[in-house]
């Protein structure tokens, strides 16, 4: 226990003890309520707040001095666990190790083993394999002489009669195979046969057909040809008929047009003529419009200047008798007027 910071310590030799019995901490929480019982405090007094304040920190730190104790132990045991299980595995790891190494030779044996007998029963597999779906007699026939070649021997082992076996029974499979593909090409061969037969008699009626439809053509439009020929003759007499007809029309009908055009002629000339007197009479007119309405406006300028010029003057009278008015020699007033009119002073202008 220390009388600075904590009212009381446990001993790390003894923390285990301490923290594993039942209350174990009882008898260190008891000094602390010893020493808070002991203290009479004393607020009134500086000293007194300092002791309170002190003995409240002494608590304090002691909760945090017992408490760490707790929190240092428990990772040190921490720690304990994580080297057992780190030794375990390295046991384990050496172990197995050491026990592949015996076993390796018994290892490789059996390796070899299941090697060996996979392929005893891969090549009895192959031997096995009788599908011909899609396959031509011929290639049916290969592949019997292909198994028929095959050789068995000691060096199938103990699956060499089992070989003999699956041989046997695909050959006579395949072989059964061989003669109904044969039977079933010699059908189709057959049917082919018929097939072509019946294709080149058909071929042989639809080229007869052909030929005689082709002469029973020729000769509708030779037929027809004659029957054209013979309307279009027919036809070439009436229209030279028709257009000698429409010559004489047209003959009499441009005749007719021409007196028509002649008159029309003398018409329009008549015409042409009068629209001529009444434009050269309406220019003269116009002309007189022109030349009155041109005296009529130079009159009425002159008017309205005049009329322009009497109202300014008397507006410049009346400026100028104001000047006057208002103590200003008349030379100089009617001066004064005059300088305004003429614009001649800055910022100084008659409304008129």
């Amino acid at each position: 226990m220390t009388e600075t910071t904590e009212l009381a310590v446990i001993p790390k030799e003894s923390a285990l003890e301490v923290f594993r019995a039942s209350n174990g901490l009882d008898p260190y929480l008891a000094k602390i309520r010893a020493e808070i019982d002991a203290f009479v405090p004393d607020a009134s007094t500086r000293k007194g707040r300092e002791a309170i304040a002190s003995i409240a920190h002494k608590v304090a730190r002691s909760k945090t001095a017992l408490d760490n104790v707790g929190k240092e132990l428990v990772a040190e045991l921490k720690e304990i666990p994580k080297m057992v299980d780190a030794e375990r595995k390295r046991v384990r790891d050496t172990l197995d190790a050491w026990k592949d190494e015996v076993r390796r030779p018994l290892t490789e044996w059996e390796e070899a083993e299941e090697a060996r007998i996979a392929k005893h029963k891969a090549g009895i597999a192959q031997i096995q394999d009788t599908d011909t779906e899609g396959m031509s007699a011929a290639l049916i026939g290969a592949k019997i002489q292909d198994l028929d070649s095959t050789e068995i021997g000691a060096d199938w082992e103990e699956f060499e009669a089992e070989a003999h076996r699956a041989k046997a029974a695909s050959l006579e499979t395949l072989r059964s195979a061989l003669a109904t593909r044969e039977k079933h090409e010699a059908e189709q061969a057959e049917l082919e046969r018929l097939r072509a037969e019946a294709a080149a008699r058909e071929q042989k009626e639809r080229e007869e057909r052909i030929a005689r439809e082709a002469a029973e053509c020729a000769k509708r439009e030779a037929e027809q040809r004659a029957q054209a020929e013979r309307e279009a003759a027919a036809r070439r007499e009436a229209e030279a008929k028709a257009a000698a007809e429409q010559a004489k029309r047209d003959a009499e009908l441009a005749e007719q047009r021409r007196i028509e055009a002649e008159k029309r002629a003398e018409a329009e000339r008549l015409a042409a003529a009068e629209r001529e007197r009444l434009a050269a009479e309406h220019a003269r007119q116009a002309e007189l419009d022109r030349q009155a309405e041109e005296k009529a406006r130079l009159e009425r300028e002159a008017a309205a200047r005049e009329a322009d010029k009497a109202h300014k003057a008397k507006i410049n009278r009346a400026a100028m008798e104001a000047f006057i008015a208002g103590g200003m020699p008349e030379a100089c007033a009617k001066q004064a007027v005059t300088l305004i009119a003429q614009r001649k002073i800055p910022q100084i202008t008659i409304s008129y």
